[in-house]
């Protein structure tokens, strides 16, 4: 069983990263287990925390549950043409402290998702930037921006479009394929 930890750019309980996460989840095969993990209760990264080892609980619990994902699947919006800063601190949690980041390997894919045209593109880029300093290896091909979400999903949150539930079926796959290269 390979477990696949979901992260949300968004903190929205109603946000469009949640509901296209959800859709994707339902697109993983038996034996791979696709779950949310909560970002939005860890504290500003603060180096101190580790130094004087006083980390927040909230660290060293999703510090914990990220050691036990095989993969990660980061679902996001774009904030200023760059990640949302709750993204960018949950990277930062995991990557300390120095030389126990719980980020080095595992494979990562990556959808951002957007009201408008440009399918949050420039977030989409700046966190990929971020995964290959952290070590991990990323679903190249096929890239996975998702303009114009409002649009795509029914009043019970579902994807209405068959051609956008294909394409995401063959970025799982590509990810599948990646989390198994990895795992070997």
């Amino acid at each position: 069983m390979a477990k696949v930890g979901i992260i949300l750019g968004s903190l929205r309980k109603e946000s469009f990263s949640k509901k296209l996460a959800n859709n994707v989840a339902a697109l993983f095969p038996e034996g791979y287990e696709a779950e949310i993990v909560e970002i939005g209760n860890l504290a500003l990264y603060n180096q101190d925390f580790d130094d004087e080892n006083n980390a927040p609980a909230e660290y060293t619990a999703f510090r914990n549950k990220m050691k036990e994902i095989d993969a990660v699947l980061f679902v996001t919006p774009e904030y200023n043409r760059s990640v949302p800063a709750v993204l960018k601190n949950a990277l930062d949690v995991g990557s300390r402290p120095y030389g126990a980041s719980v980020w080095n390997g595992k494979p990562a894919a990556i959808i951002s998702q957007s009201p408008g045209n440009l399918s949050a593109f420039g977030a989409n880029h700046h966190l990929r930037q971020s995964l290959v300093f952290l070590n991990m290896p990323i679903v190249q091909q096929p890239e996975a921006y998702i303009g114009n979400v409002v649009g795509l999903l029914d009043e019970a949150s579902k994807i209405k479009d068959e051609g956008t539930v294909e394409f995401l079926q063959s970025f799982v796959n590509a990810f599948v394929d990646l989390i198994r290269r990895y795992q070997s």
